[in-house]
């Protein structure tokens, strides 16, 4: 009973974290946007307007729940959940610093790459269930776009796995700080294991996965339908996309799939590429920051200070580049970025044939 009780005490948590982070983003997405824009965002609900999005969630939750009268009722009322839940259970296999993972499994790469995938069928439900042309025409979009740009991510994270030699998301972690079991070759001929620090991150270790990271950090903005690559959700073509039809907590489940879509593309890149919770300071002396010793607080703030620069990222692209065409965005993806993945992938090969 113990272990159910600590399951369901593990969801809650990861839950009560995507609410919060949501709550947090678009707050600050908001003031990102006004600060790039030359204005001053919310300011008259609460002390600089901290409490704006507090009030927008209330009102969202309060709002009736509709259903078109042609809308297939039972893919339009499961679509949010399975677009919210295939998202939420990608976090299940996350590390969040050194001991800290609620699911610790040798598969946790393969695990979020295939599950988190589970969401487009959420979006085509969506879509399709709303009996709406727009939403139709928007979901059409979503899945086209996002199974197109899974195969320069999937290139991209295998060619940091071949270089990492593990599936395990927690062993990745550990094999880019002093915890790793094996040297840690900085340009594949420096041992820094004992020192640690930012050359022990994987895009250190091996230099090509630095373009393989900026591929999958591209490639993880059409994942999450997010601007240049919003054409899912083009308000001046398609009214709102596929959520078109959709308003009060079913909205809202969809709109914290995309926020917690966010960060957990940013965690897993951080996690592959650049050190996950290892301190990107030299672990000499009084700096060791992030390890089994000293380490749960520390392994904590290391992700989340990296995950949120991320996120940050993602929010200035957002408000800084005009969106793509469509054909704009194919050609990105099928000339461009899978070449690219492609090449970094045979390269991660020839690398540890030819230094181990």
């Amino acid at each position: 009973m113990n272990f159910y009780l600590l399951y369901i005490l593990v969801a809650l948590a990861i839950f009560g974290f995507i609410a919060a982070f949501a709550l947090f983003s678009v707050y600050a997405e908001r003031k990102v946007s006004a600060f790039i824009q030359d204005r001053l965002g919310p300011m008259e609900v609460g002390k600089y307007g901290v409490l704006q999005t507090a009030a927008d969630i209330l009102k969202l939750i309060q709002k009736e729940y509709i259903v078109p009268t042609l809308a297939d009722k039972v893919l339009f009322g499961l679509a949010p959940i399975i677009i919210f839940l295939a998202v939420y259970l990608g976090f299940v296999a996350l590390p969040w610093a050194p001991g800290l993972v609620p699911a610790s499994m040798n598969f946790g790469v393969f695990y979020v790459f295939a599950i988190i995938s589970v969401e487009a069928l959420g979006i085509m439900m969506a879509g399709w269930g709303s009996n709406n042309k727009y939403s139709l025409l928007g979901a059409v979009r979503s899945v086209a776009q996002i199974v197109s740009y899974e195969i320069p991510i999937g290139f991209a994270i295998i060619s940091a796995v071949m270089i990492a030699q593990t599936l395990d998301l927690q062993v990745i972690n550990q094999n880019q700080g002093v915890l790793a079991t094996a040297p840690v070759q900085f340009l594949g001929f420096i041992d820094v294991k004992a020192v640690g620090g930012i050359l022990a991150w994987n895009v250190f270790q091996a230099p090509h996965l630095l373009v393989a990271y900026v591929i999958y950090f591209i490639a993880s903005l059409a994942e999450c339908n997010r601007a240049p690559f919003d054409l899912p959700e083009a308000e001046s073509e398609l009214v709102a996309g596929f959520h078109t039809e959709y308003s009060g907590m079913r909205f809202a489940f969809i709109f914290l799939a995309e926020y917690a879509m966010m960060f957990l593309v940013a965690m897993l890149g951080v996690t592959l590429f650049l050190g996950g919770w290892n301190t990107p300071l030299p672990n000499i002396g009084t700096l060791k920051l992030a390890n089994y010793t000293t380490g749960l607080f520390w392994g904590i703030f290391w992700m989340m200070a990296k995950c949120l620069t991320v996120v940050g990222v993602q929010m200035w692209i957002r408000w800084t580049l005009p969106r793509l065409r469509v054909d704009q965005l194919m050609t990105l993806c099928w000339k461009i970025l899978t070449p690219l993945a492609f090449l970094c992938l045979v390269i991660s090969g020839i690398w540890k044939l030819l230094l181990f």
